[in-house]
């Protein structure tokens, strides 16, 4: 009897947290009105474009086909186009939960304003994440629509991709927020940047990571955009299996953990 009385009080209180989540990302969607914004958005876009184009393609005819896990035969840029998805799915996440973050939290002091209402830390990062995967969704879905008008995959896994560049963009925005929690000035950014590049480099984008060695090869597994590849890559190409409940398992555990580590520093650095 007790617990019947109290789901209308639990289903309340996540409605509110809901909303208040929400009205932090919609703060941002306001100020992203801003012309300038729009510049930094697309720029984020051409980085993996411009990868795609020069090395999965011009590369690409010099490296040949590649033989997927169900024994197709694939063009290296039908290969390394999933790669370049993630990784477009991952810099939009990052840009917008480490730099933006950083900033509104230490310089602009939004926050501060902020945790002067109802809306606690942790519903901020929660907000705030929410935007970093809007983010990362624009990025995917200009992505999967040049991959479609390329024939690297057809619209029906183009639409099954979506949601895992989704999953990949919310990791990706967790672990950015937790690290911007910790950066005491733009000059530890740098760090975050080279981690970035050489999970770019180095996550199964352009040659499987059964060809590393095997120290190396462990390493890359523990990574969290190699699974994010993984993923979008077997869904782009209709290469499915049982791992791929592994690597989404890793992927939503990891933003778990990340968002519960950014909301309790929030809370800390901002209630102190």
């Amino acid at each position: 009897m007790v617990s019947t009385l109290a789901l209308p009080t639990v289903a309340r209180r996540v409605e509110r947290r809901w909303a208040n989540s929400v009205a932090v990302a919609g703060r941002n969607a306001t100020a992203a009105r801003h012309f300038a914004y729009w510049w930094v958005l697309l720029s984020g876009f051409f980085e993996p474009l411009l990868y795609l184009l020069s090395i999965g393609i011009g590369v690409g005819q010099l490296v040949g086909d590649f033989r997927l896990a169900d024994g197709r035969i694939v063009t290296y840029p039908t290969f390394v186009a999933p790669a370049m998805l993630a990784a477009s799915a991952m810099n939009g996440a990052l840009a917008e939960s480490t730099f933006n973050f950083f900033g509104k939290m230490k310089y602009m002091k939004v926050y501060d304003a902020v945790i002067a209402t109802p809306v606690t830390p942790v519903e901020i990062a929660v907000g705030e994440l929410m935007w970093a995967m809007l983010r990362g969704a624009v990025y995917s879905a200009a992505f999967l629509g040049i991959m479609v008008w390329m024939d690297l995959t057809t619209a029906g896994w183009a639409l099954a991709a979506f949601p895992a560049t989704m999953v990949v963009g919310f990791a990706f925005g967790a672990v950015g927020m937790m690290l911007s929690t910790f950066v005491r000035s733009w000059q530890d950014f740098d760090y975050v940047m080279v981690a970035q590049f050489a999970l770019f480099l180095f996550s199964g984008t352009f040659a499987p990571v059964d060809s590393f060695p095997m120290v190396m090869r462990v390493l890359v597994e523990l990574t969290p955009l190699y699974h994010g590849v993984e993923v979008v890559r077997a869904l782009t190409t209709g290469v499915l299996d049982w791992t791929l409940a592994w690597h989404l398992a890793y992927l939503v555990a990891l933003t778990v953990l990340c968002l519960r580590v950014a909301g309790r520093r929030m809370n800390n650095l901002l209630c102190k």
